[in-house]
C-alpha cells in the first residue's frame, strides 16, 4: 500500500467553525464494554477513525455483530462470543486488546490478548492490569507475545486493588472486569478522566453498580443473577459518546498559532479546565459559549513554566500542540512531561525546523515524577519567539503528528508530513476539516 502524505502550505491562518467529533479514547472503551451484555448496545456519536475501526474487528472475531446506522450510530450486538483469542493481527495498532480481559472472562471464564500497541511514547506495560487480575483471582500466563488468562474459580472475587499510579488503562480494563467479580471490589488511586467516566455511566445504564469516590477511588458491586433477576449478563442501553477533548485542544492551538480565530463546536469547558487556564497565562484567547468555545490569537503569547499530570491535571496528549505555542511565546518556557518518558521525542524535528529547544533527562518542576533520575529526556526549555521554515517530516505519533501539522501551517515554505496514518488513528475527516478552516493542504499518495 503507498504511503500517503500531507503537503502543507504555511503562513496562512486558520478561521471558520469546525465540529469536534467524539472521542476517541472513550468511543473504543465503550464498544469493548458492549461485550458483557447479550443485548444490543447503540452508540452514537462514534468518530470514524482508525482505532475505532480496528476496535470493531477485534469485538466482531469474537462474535460480535456490527451494524451502522448513518454515519455516527453503529448497533453491536454480541449473542454469544464465540472465542477468548484476540488475534496478533491487532498487536502492535492500537492498546484496546487488554481491554477485553475483563469481558472473555466473565463471559468464557478465559482471554488470550496480544501485548499492547499504540503510539510509541515510552514504555507501557501491562504489570498493573496483570497484578490487578490476579488480585481478582485470575491465572496470568505470558506465552510468547500472547497473555493468557484464566479464572481459578467460577468467577473473579472482589478485592482492594491500589494502583501504584493512576494509569487510564489499567483503571479501564479493571473497572470492566470487576462489573460480574463476586462482591465488592474496591479500586484505590484510579484514574479519573472524563472518558472513564463516560465508560462507567454506558455500564450504569447497562446495569453495572459502581460509584466514585472524591479520593480516587472506585467501589465496584459485583453483579449477579439474583440482582439483575432474568440474566448473568448486562442488559443493552443507548449512549453518546462524548466530544473528544484532545481534538478540541489540537484545532485550538491550531487557531492561535496561525494566528487566526476557529469556533470549536461541541468544545467542552469542564473538559479543558487546566488547558483553559495555562491559555490564559501565555495570552492566548478563548471565549466559552452554549455550544462550544472560539479560540483566537488576541494578545502575543506570553512563556509559562508547565507540567503535565493525571486528570485533572495537564493532560500529556495535550503537550505536544501546546508546546508549539510556545515556540511562538516571548521569553523562556519549561515543559515537564511527568506522565510519558519520551513524549517529548517530536522536539529534534521542530528544532530543525528553528525552534530554540533543549531536552534534559531531569524534572525541571516540582511535581512528582516517576522518572526522576532517571536517564529520560522528559523535560523542556523553549526560548521564542522563533520563526519556523518548511521541513520534511514523519510522523511519530498521534498527537505529536498533529503538532507536525500545526508547525507546518505556521512555518515559512511548503512541508510534507509523512506517516498520516498515525495521525487519522485518531481524527476524522481531518483533511476536509483543515481545507474548511482556510489550510493550504493537499493529500499526495506514493
Amino acid at each position: 500500500m503507498a504511503e500517503r502524505s500531507y503537503v502543507v502550505q504555511g503562513g496562512v491562518p486558520l478561521h471558520g467553525t469546525v465540529r469536534v467529533s467524539g472521542g476517541k479514547n472513550a468511543a473504543t472503551k465503550l464498544i469493548v464494554a458492549s461485550l458483557l451484555s447479550s443485548e444490543s448496545v447503540h452508540l452514537s456519536n462514534i468518530p470514524r477513525i482508525g482505532d475505532v475501526d480496528i476496535t470493531l474487528k477485534m469485538v466482531e472475531s469474537l462474535g460480535t455483530s456490527v451494524t451502522w446506522s448513518g454515519e455516527h450510530s453503529v448497533h453491536l450486538l454480541t449473542k454469544q462470543v464465540e472465542n477468548a483469542h484476540v488475534s496478533e493481527t491487532f498487536s502492535g495498532r492500537n492498546r484496546v486488546p487488554i481491554l477485553l480481559v475483563g469481558p472473555l472472562l466473565a463471559r468464557l471464564g478465559h482471554a488470550e490478548v496480544p501485548l499492547l500497541g499504540g503510539d510509541d511514547v515510552g514504555k507501557r506495560p501491562v504489570d498493573f492490569h496483570i497484578a490487578g487480575y490476579r488480585a481478582l483471582g485470575a491465572e496470568v500466563v505470558e506465552k510468547g507475545n500472547i497473555l493468557v488468562f484464566t479464572l481459578t474459580q467460577k468467577k473473579l472475587r472482589g478485592t482492594v486493588i491500589t494502583l501504584p499510579f493512576p494509569s487510564v488503562m489499567a483503571t479501564e480494563s479493571l473497572l470492566l472486569g470487576s462489573v460480574f467479580a463476586e462482591g465488592t471490589t474496591v479500586l484505590k488511586n484510579a484514574a479519573v478522566e472524563p472518558e472513564i467516566l463516560d465508560l462507567i455511566d454506558l455500564l450504569q445504564k447497562m446495569g453495572a453498580i459502581i460509584s466514585h469516590e472524591t479520593d480516587r477511588t472506585y467501589i465496584i458491586e459485583g453483579v449477579s443473577p439474583i440482582i439483575k433477576g432474568f440474566s448473568s449478563w448486562l442488559q443493552g442501553a443507548e449512549h453518546a459518546v462524548i466530544p473528544d477533548r484532545n481534538e478540541a485542544v489540537s484545532f485550538a492551538a491550531a487557531a492561535i498559532a496561525t494566528k487566526g480565530s476557529i469556533f470549536i463546536e461541541g468544545a467542552q469547558q469542564a473538559d479543558l479546565r487546566t488547558f483553559l487556564n495555562a491559555l490564559r497565562k501565555i495570552g492566548a484567547g478563548f471565549e466559552v459559549r452554549e455550544n462550544g468555545i472560539r479560540f483566537s490569537h488576541t494578545n502575543p503569547l506570553k512563556s509559562l513554566a508547565f507540567e503535565t499530570g493525571v486528570h485533572p491535571g495537564f493532560m500529556t496528549d495535550w503537550q505536544p500542540p501546546f508546546t508549539i505555542l510556545l515556540t511562538q511565546a516571548e521569553g523562556t518556557s519549561v515543559v515537564h512531561d511527568t506522565v510519558h518518558e519520551r513524549r517529548l521525542d517530536y522536539a529534534e524535528t521542530l528544532q530543525q525546523m528553528g525552534a530554540n529547544m533543549d531536552l534534559f533527562p531531569r524534572c525541571l518542576g516540582g511535581r512528582e515524577c516517576r522518572f526522576r533520575d532517571r536517564d529520560f529526556p522528559h523535560s523542556a526549555v523553549v526560548r521564542g519567539p522563533t520563526p519556523l521554515t518548511a521541513h520534511d517530516m514523519e510522523v511519530p505519533d498521534l498527537r505529536a503528528g498533529f503538532s507536525y501539522l500545526i508547525a507546518a501551517l505556521i512555518a515559512e515554505g511548503t512541508s510534507r508530513v509523512r506517516g498520516v496514518e498515525k495521525i487519522e488513528r485518531g481524527y476524522e475527516n481531518l483533511v476536509e476539516k483543515l481545507r474548511g478552516l482556510g489550510a493550504d493542504i493537499i493529500v499526495e499518495e506514493g
